[in-house]
């Protein structure tokens, strides 16, 4: 039986009625379908509309959905059920008799789904920050472990200055501590209770919306009803934090590919996480970085999905917000698979430090440095850059590096410089001139990997909070 079906005469035409079913895919909205009615059948029984026992009854029925769902995937095939609150009636009233039509006493499906979405966005927010957290964890620690060994930094993807490789992958860890708040805020934001609301102006009961809400771990109840059954900005802002999120991997991801050619040698892939090709015998090609980044493209398509989805609809519920299920699932799903593949990929990945430190000490990389040097013997910044790139155009001709120019030359460009150059521009000296927080100097780097710890223990401390 339809829960809609007094007023039609006709059955639905059946093409139709299969395409308009949602339960293929919301039929994930079981678990916390099943939490929002037992907090619900326990506000009608304090409202007095269901005894003592009938609310026995009904938790009863529903502990049985849930266990015979855990133990078999193919319990949750229906053909009929419409969505996933047609099949937790059906189910229940399959279980205890005509009593399980009364839980839908005083509530819409309206507010339903939106209890269930937000549940689910809060507990896939939840799992994604201590993902994050792993990924950071896995990222500090080989930051940790390379020590003081350098690496070329680029800007236009031309060499830049060296930095320590810890710096390097910290730049990482300040995206994911970021994405990791963005995720904390948007809970904040999704975490209000729209059981209570009705289908539009609020339950014809009186529910305990407090009681409810304090039951499923919400912070409060959601302000209007109007608003709660038709309000998608926790899935839309969820899903663009993700789009973010995505990006940043698949920066990641992108460098990760470029410093494991040939060309570059900084990475050696791992062969549990890379294939090969079924023509070119010697190839050992990047899938799962190639993967991730492919697949950031999914979610952003999904934040532009929800987007157009709800931007022009009338209030409140309308048959339009299904469409924002999928795009929703598909967004968390996706993002909950990319977080550990990228950490268990960055745990086993290996780096060529040798390569890596050779790269720092070649095409003038030192450049800034020296020009520093003579902005700190009294010359103006813009007269020592125009003389550090005489030098450099002078060792582009004799094909060298700085450091190889003799002091009578530097002296022929600037009477500033004086033997005490030389140790200026050296790969240590240059690392350690960026003496700043934030900067690549050895201590301020081992600053940055505390206080990355710290935000590491912080996210860690919020997601055991809310298990």
């Amino acid at each position: 039986m339809k829960m809609w079906s007094g007023r039609f005469r006709q059955q639905l035409d059946p093409e139709f009625e299969r395409w308009q079913r949602s339960f293929p895919f919301d039929r994930r909205l079981l678990g916390y379908e099943l939490d929002a009615s037992r907090a619900h059948a326990r506000a009608l029984e304090n409202a007095g509309i269901l005894s003592e026992e009938e609310l026995a009854s009904i938790l009863f029925g529903l502990d049985k959905i849930a266990d015979r769902a855990k133990a078999s995937a193919g319990f949750v095939e229906d053909s009929e059920a419409e969505d996933v609150h047609h099949f937790v009636e059906k189910r229940l009233v399959e279980f205890i008799g005509e009593t399980g039509y009364k839980l839908h006493s005083g509530r819409s499906r309206n507010e339903q789904i939106a209890t269930d979405l937000r549940l689910y966005v809060r507990a896939a927010i939840d799992q994604l920050r201590e993902g994050l957290a792993e990924l950071l964890e896995t990222l500090l620690s080989r930051a940790e472990s390379a020590g003081t060994a350098a690496m070329p930094s680029y800007t236009h993807l031309q060499r830049a200055e060296p930095v320590l490789i810890a710096h390097w992958l910290l730049a990482y860890t300040a995206m994911f501590e970021r994405d990791a708040a963005r995720l904390a805020d948007c809970r904040k934001r999704a975490n209000l209770c729209p059981l209570g609301s009705g289908a539009i102006a609020g339950a014809t009961l009186a529910i305990d919306r407090e009681a409810v809400a304090a039951e499923l771990g919400f912070e409060a109840p959601t302000p209007n009803s109007i608003d709660a059954t038709s309000d998608r900005d926790f899935a839309i802002e969820f899903v663009n934090v993700l789009a973010l999120l995505a990006a940043h991997l698949s920066r990641w991801a992108e460098e990760m590919i470029l410093f494991s050619t040939q060309e570059f040698g900084f990475v050696q892939l791992p062969e549990a996480f890379s294939t090969g090709s079924s023509a070119m015998p010697q190839k050992k090609n990047p899938d799962l970085l190639e993967l991730i980044r492919g697949k950031s493209g999914r979610i952003a398509g999904a934040a532009t999905s929800l987007l157009v989805a709800t931007k022009g609809l009338p209030l409140a519920y309308n048959k339009d917000l299904q469409e924002t299920q999928e795009p929703l699932f598909d967004a968390a799903e996706t993002a909950l698979a990319l977080v550990p593949i990228a950490s268990s990929w960055m745990r086993a990945v290996e780096f060529d430090y040798g390569r890596m430190q050779s790269a720092a000490q070649s095409g003038f990389m030192n450049a800034w440095a020296a020009a520093t040097y003579l902005v700190r013997r009294g010359v103006p910044a813009r007269l020592a850059h125009e003389i550090i790139g005489k030098a450099v155009r002078r060792c582009l001709e004799k094909s060298c590096e700085l450091h190889q120019l003799d002091l009578a030359e530097l002296r022929e460009l600037s009477a500033a410089f004086g033997t005490d150059f030389y140790s200026q521009v050296t790969l240590e000296s240059v690392i350690a001139i960026h003496d700043v927080p934030g900067g690549t100097a050895p201590e301020r780097v081992k600053d940055s990997l505390a206080e990355a710890r710290q935000a590491v223990a912080a996210i860690r401390g919020v997601a055991h909070a809310h298990a």
